[in-house]
């Protein structure tokens, strides 16, 4: 695929990952890219100055050996304090930031964060211009992502979309739901081919893209410049590597081999230790270990027996020892859809900002 140029930052290519609260760490980002991904967005930090110290935004934050464009995506409510984050990440090397106007947390759109700031036009605007104030003279692009709306009588992406571009955004990223919809129904892509003709700067398809045949059928419905892939990347981190095979050839790529999968969940599994340290650690590779195996035969009784576990290299060991029992039993992964995949619609952690 081809590149997309963003002011002076060049992504590999137009298939995203995107910024999860709880999975898109520093481990998960490199996987990604490392699998095809074009692009990875920070998890969301705070723009409250008295958390910027806290280990939880230090280690979304932290960007040690990352490849390619270092991207950090800031949330908050008060223009002033986000344009303070912005100069902050800035200072650590980030070489992109992204607003937050997208995320349908609850504890997020409480304090009017996220997707509400969609129902405060004025205020939506005045953070938008206030972080481009600060990053425009250090040549650090803009972008930012969004719902179609807060609720679906009041859908205004385009609207603001044209706000956006005008305040200095350089790219808009749109999932096709409402905040009101959460993660719930099916996203509706009408909504996003009309912030594309309503703006020149490239826009981002989000929300639904599960495999490589949905993703074309997204890209021709919307006209989009480049899509982005949340929740269907957990436990299947190739799929960018697919997506965008198929995009280019029309081919669709056979299921990875289990060893290779085997090498690159006890690659991350390492990394991860190491970023979170032996007790968070453990708990937290759980879900990923549990995305990996989900519909494999064995994968639930693995399941059950990590969620015992506290010690990392037991963790580690009872997950080696998987797939090498798996690998005598296939040399490829089935496909999702020959095997009882979990909906994504079901994965409550790691719905993304």
């Amino acid at each position: 695929m081809t590149s997309l140029r963003i002011g002076p930052v060049v992504l590999a290519n137009r298939v995203f990952v995107a910024p999860m609260a709880g999975v898109t760490d520093r481990p998960f980002r490199r996987l990604c890219r490392a699998l095809g991904a074009g692009h990875a967005v920070s998890e969301m930090v705070t723009s409250r100055k008295e958390l910027w110290d806290s280990l939880k935004t230090s280690r979304r934050a932290n960007h040690e050996g990352e490849p390619g464009t270092i991207a950090v995506q800031i949330a908050g409510t008060d223009a002033a304090m986000m344009a303070e984050a912005a100069r902050y990440n800035i200072d650590r090397g980030a070489q992109l930031i992204d607003i937050n106007m997208g995320c349908p947390a609850k504890k997020v759109c409480n304090k009017w964060a996220g997707s509400a700031l969609m129902q405060d036009e004025p205020l939506a605007l005045a953070i938008a211009e206030a972080v481009v104030a600060v990053c425009a003279p250090r040549n650090v692009p803009v972008t930012l992502k969004m719902r179609t709306g807060w609720c679906d009588a009041h859908k205004n992406a385009v609207g603001l979309a044209r706000q956006f571009e005008g305040a200095g955004i350089q790219m808009l990223t749109v999932h096709g739901r409402t905040r009101e919809q959460g993660y719930r129904g099916e996203a509706e892509y009408d909504t996003i081919a009309a912030v594309k003709r309503a703006v020149t700067i490239p826009v981002v398809a989000n929300g639904d893209i599960t495999d490589a045949r949905k993703a074309r059928a997204v890209l021709r419905a919307t006209g989009a410049d480049a899509l982005m892939i949340g929740r269907a990347a957990q436990g299947r981190p190739w799929i960018f590597r697919e997506v965008a095979h198929f995009l280019d050839t029309g081919e669709e790529l056979a299921p990875p081999l289990v060893a290779e999968v085997r090498r690159l969940l006890l690659a991350h599994l390492q990394e991860h230790y190491s970023l979170y340290g032996e007790s968070t650690g453990v708990r937290s590779a759980r879900k990923h270990i549990a995305w990996y195996v989900h519909g494999l035969p064995g994968g639930d009784e693995l399941r059950r027996r990590i969620n015992q576990v506290t010690d990392s290299g037991a963790q580690w060991s009872a997950v080696r020892d998987y797939f090498e029992r798996l690998e005598q039993r296939m040399q490829r992964l089935p496909r999702p859809d020959e095997a009882s995949q979990v909906s994504v619609h079901e994965r409550q952690e790691g719905a993304h900002a």
